[in-house]
């Protein structure tokens, strides 16, 4: 598994554990390095999953309100959890992180989706990154 895909998977895990406990990522990220630190069969907590995390918070608020706007049928609060939390970190990646490309964010997304949630969460991740994707260039103006 390439470097980056770990990175994600672990950056999603995060924001999935941060979202059940009603934490902060950022509260969740430091027992995650603490953890890894402290017990030697705990993966270290890369530089890319510390990026990722810590710039997911960073815009947090905005992207829930690009979820919000933009999911047909969905609230955020009724969107399943792995997808809300898969979505949230594609998101990021997506409008924020310009080193990645776009249909590289959306396909890992979609591998989160395929890994971890229900035969439907696929084509919903991706039909909503895809749209972000779309909108990219306004979302971009807004941004910051």
């Amino acid at each position: 598994m390439a470097a980056r895909n770990k990175a994600r998977k672990r950056a999603f895990q995060i924001l999935f554990e941060a979202d059940q406990r009603g934490e902060s990522v950022q509260t969740v990220l430091a027992d995650w390095v603490r953890h890894s630190r402290s017990d030697d069969r705990q993966p270290p907590v890369g530089e890319y999953t510390m990026e990722l995390v810590e710039g997911y918070a960073q815009y947090a608020d905005r992207i829930d309100d690009l979820i919000a706007t933009y999911s047909v049928g969905w609230t955020i609060d009724r969107m399943p959890v792995v997808d809300r939390n898969i979505i949230r970190l594609g998101a990021y990646e997506l409008v924020w992180v310009d080193e990645t490309p776009d249909a590289v964010v959306i396909d890992e997304a979609v591998q989160l989706a395929k890994e971890f949630s229900t035969d439907e969460s696929p084509s919903f991740v991706n039909g909503l990154l895809g749209r972000f994707k779309d909108l990219k260039p306004s979302l971009r103006r807004d941004r910051d």
